[in-house]
């Protein structure tokens, strides 16, 4: 990875001790400074992608046990519109009940 073409150039503040890390642990492995920075901040993009796959997955599950209540109400009651939520708490649990 560290032998790919670099064409950008990106500046950031860090402590003086963590700098010092990075670069013996560069010379440990014989790299660049540089491929160091640039593995750890794939790394970290990768568990971002992760974590964002993990959420947008937990958002389909709650839109499908959603759908599972979607549907009309039955009618007849003038003033329905005004318990519409207490009707469709009831027909979850309904539904849950199951």
């Amino acid at each position: 990875m560290w032998c790919m073409q670099k064409n950008e150039v990106y500046s950031w503040r860090i402590r003086l001790q963590t700098r010092a890390e990075l670069e013996a642990a560069a010379r440990r492995k014989g790299v660049p400074l540089a491929a160091i920075l640039d593995e750890i901040a794939g790394r970290w993009l990768e568990e971002q992608r992760t974590a964002a796959r993990g959420e947008e997955e937990e958002q389909e599950r709650v839109r499908e046990a959603a759908a599972l209540a979607f549907g009309r109400i039955r009618g007849g009651k003038a003033r329905r519109s005004e318990r519409a939520r207490d009707l469709v708490r009831d027909r979850l649990r309904r539904r849950r009940a199951r």
